[in-house]
């Protein structure tokens, strides 16, 4: 599954991205199954409506954050979970749909299933991939397996994705 394909020019990390009601797709699926971590009832359908903007605005107030129902970079990192082997639930789910959008194959046994269980398929993903930006774009990820804030900055962000 990686390296990505061959010739992509380096970049360095990226930024948390903005995400607001009436976005679609990637990210948002991540945001849901990380706002369900965190004890929101939302439906991860990769739709930004008004269920997952109520569950943005409520967390955001949780945490003592400006509420303005955009999801950016003190929203993602206050949001994100470290998650490694062993663990389950949505967060783990985050790090394996990401993985699945990545997934440029019909197949997708080709990355981990989305089954919010962090196991040895799920791990050597996070590695392999933190191996890859490691060697050609960010010196300080670590390499240890472990779904951290860098590791789902990379990821959320959608670095290498399409």
């Amino acid at each position: 599954m990686w390296p990505p394909v061959q010739g992509m020019i380096a970049m360095a990390l990226q930024p948390w991205p903005l995400v607001r009601q009436g976005d679609k797709a990637h990210p948002v699926p991540s945001l849901q199954y990380h706002l369900r971590a965190r004890g929101h009832t939302v439906t991860v359908d990769g739709d930004f409506g008004p269920r997952t903007d109520a569950a943005v605005r409520a967390f955001q107030q949780s945490k003592g954050l400006a509420v303005d129902g955009i999801a950016g970079p003190l929203t993602w990192k206050a949001l994100v979970t470290t998650v490694r082997h062993g663990d389950q639930g949505d967060a783990v789910k985050s790090v394996q749909e990401e993985f699945q959008y990545r997934n440029q194959s019909e197949d997708p046994g080709n990355a981990p299933l989305v089954d919010g269980i962090f196991g040895p398929v799920t791990e050597a993903a996070v590695r392999d991939w933190q191996q890859f930006l490691h060697d050609n774009d960010e010196p300080a990820m670590a390499v240890d397996g472990i779904a951290g804030p860098m590791t789902f900055q990379s990821l959320i962000s959608g670095m290498y994705a399409g």
